[in-house]
């Protein structure tokens, strides 16, 4: 089964860089400048590519699996706690329990802390890229629709005037690690099963 597996990822990765090189060209035959024309493969929120070795719906599995946990403390049920330091989301079921999730998290600089409220839930969102990330992305679209290659992914939740949301991601492998610029990543899977779980108003406490 490891040899299946190696040969299967070997052949997505063969997929991507076919599909790279086939951006290149419409650059090259069409005038699309190669920034917009590769934007489905760059690694906008700071993650490298897009695709990752899970480039389905589900985003591929998480490398830490959701499971239920004990979770003793004064939160109400229906609460997010999102431990950075630990890399990990708890979703407060109560009874001295919660669910918990695998997560990425801020790369060096761009980590926060603090308490909020989702403001908003959104189904395969679009994407604008903030002003602050534009300054330093200067390649990057003004906007990209809601799909497969956005990297907010599947589902997404704001959090209140923030620019951070908790979202999906098309990259399994970087759950657990320290890639984005301040936003929460699931992978889609997980996002999708939290999103189903809470609604606007959820508050959310967010810890180093």
């Amino acid at each position: 089964m490891a040899d299946s597996a190696a040969r299967s990822l070997f052949a997505r990765n063969q997929m991507t860089r076919a599909f790279a090189f086939l951006a290149v060209a419409m650059t090259l035959l069409t005038g699309v400048s190669p920034a917009r024309a590769q934007a489905g493969f760059g690694g906008f929120l700071g993650g490298g590519s897009n695709f990752g070795s899970g480039s389905g719906y589900e985003g591929g599995s998480s490398p830490i699996q959701r499971t239920r946990v004990s979770f003793p403390g004064r939160y109400a049920p229906g609460t997010i706690y999102i431990s950075t330091g630990e890399r990990r989301l708890y979703l407060i079921l109560g009874n001295g329990e919660a669910l918990r999730y695998g997560i990425g998290v801020g790369r060096d600089g761009f980590g926060w802390s603090g308490t909020h409220h989702i403001t908003a839930k959104k189904e395969w969102p679009g994407w604008t890229p903030p002003a602050q990330m534009r300054a330093r992305r200067p390649d990057l679209p003004a906007y990209l629709p809601g799909g497969i290659e956005n990297p907010l992914g599947a589902r997404a939740m704001y959090l209140g005037s923030t620019l951070y949301r908790i979202h999906g991601s098309n990259e399994p492998e970087t759950i657990g690690q320290a890639v984005s610029s301040g936003c929460i990543r699931m992978t889609n899977e997980d996002v999708t099963d939290l999103y189903n779980r809470v609604s606007v108003g959820t508050v959310v406490i967010v810890r180093d």
